[in-house]
């Protein structure tokens, strides 16, 4: 194609009627949801097994997916290639499982035998096809019609509209599921520990503070030399100050002696619990993380101390301990 044909090309005006055409197929799907889709519901949380998700080629891709969004959100659930399950994984697949077969057309002759030979052992069948007429509809014990009046590809070809509509299917199954089995947030975390919404929702201030050796601390009579070199020899831009037995009496940051010198302070004859900050903020080693940063935020500070319940010292607590942890 040349550059001024490109240029002539109407790009928004193709990406608006594949859109236009992909939320039209949405909406049809929205009016046909019908019983067989309470009964799909019903089947799988009435399981003692596992969801197993099959499809071919774009189908087998999209099943993929709804797998996996269903694993995360309570439904423990993984997939299987049609192809492969012939060849050996079968033995991934029991009596007491349900099986979500996939495809468009109803016809995929490596599902369908999959279909057939699970279904001798009492497995579930959920056939979600585009022909309710097919034969994988018929051997479902439940049907999802995810017909389409057309693929938003311009020569009807690729599937496009058939594939987001079994996305979406996929998606509502999921939550449905997600609100019937009364999943929470916490429950959501601990499918994703890795991702900052599990770090959020799991780690506690235990998890990532400093105790110990690590914690600078120093006693109220403590000269604010030697305070100022505990600080810098701990590197959180803060020293505890401490009574004989572990009790807080406060706290000084490096902010405190930037403004410690601005009044003129003498630095060789005053004891850190003279200009310590006393009833300070803290917080407790078993409180989320995520509600230490929010704290943080809204009194403008970088690090608390870490007490017990007797204002006993546990540790110390950094932003940046928080920001390496990914909790911002």
């Amino acid at each position: 194609m040349s550059q001024s044909a490109v240029k002539n090309h109407d790009f928004i005006g193709l990406a608006k009627a594949v859109i236009s055409a992909e939320v039209e197929a949405i909406e049809t799907l929205y009016q046909r949801l019908d019983e067989d889709f309470v009964h799909t519901c019903e089947a799988i949380l009435a399981c003692k097994g596992r969801v197993i998700v099959s499809g071919m080629g774009k189908s087998g891709h999209i099943s993929n997916k709804i797998a996996a969004t269903l694993a995360s959100t309570g439904t423990p659930a993984f997939f299987v290639h049609p192809g492969e399950a012939l060849h050996g994984d079968l033995g991934m697949i029991t009596g007491e499982d349900v099986v979500i077969a996939i495809s468009n057309s109803g016809t995929t002759e490596e599902l369908i035998t999959l279909t057939s030979l699970v279904k001798r052992l009492g497995t579930v069948i959920i056939a979600m096809t585009g022909d309710k007429n097919s034969l994988l509809a018929e051997l479902g014990d439940c049907h999802i019609d995810i017909a389409v009046e057309k693929e938003a590809c311009p020569m009807g070809l690729a599937p496009t509209s058939s594939t987001t509509v079994t996305l979406v299917m996929g998606d509502a199954l999921a939550v449905a599921l997600l609100e019937a089995r009364g999943f929470t947030p916490e429950d959501f975390a601990r499918s994703h520990p890795g991702g900052r919404l599990g770090k959020r929702l799991l780690v506690h201030v235990k998890d990532i503070m400093h105790s110990g050796d690590s914690t600078p601390t120093c006693l109220p009579e403590t000269s604010l030399k030697d305070a100022i070199l505990e600080m810098t020899s701990k590197k959180l831009g803060a020293t505890l100050v401490v009574d004989k037995d572990n009790t807080l009496f406060g706290i000084f940051t490096d902010g405190d002696l930037r403004r410690a010198f601005e009044v003129g302070v003498d630095l060789k004859n005053i004891s850190i619990g003279e200009v310590a900050h006393q009833n300070c903020i803290t917080t407790q080693a078993d409180d989320l993380a995520i509600n230490v940063v929010n704290l943080m935020q809204a009194k403008a500070i970088t690090v608390l101390p870490v007490i017990d319940n007797k204002n006993k010292i546990m540790g110390i607590i950094h932003m940046h301990d928080l920001l390496k942890a990914g909790i911002v």
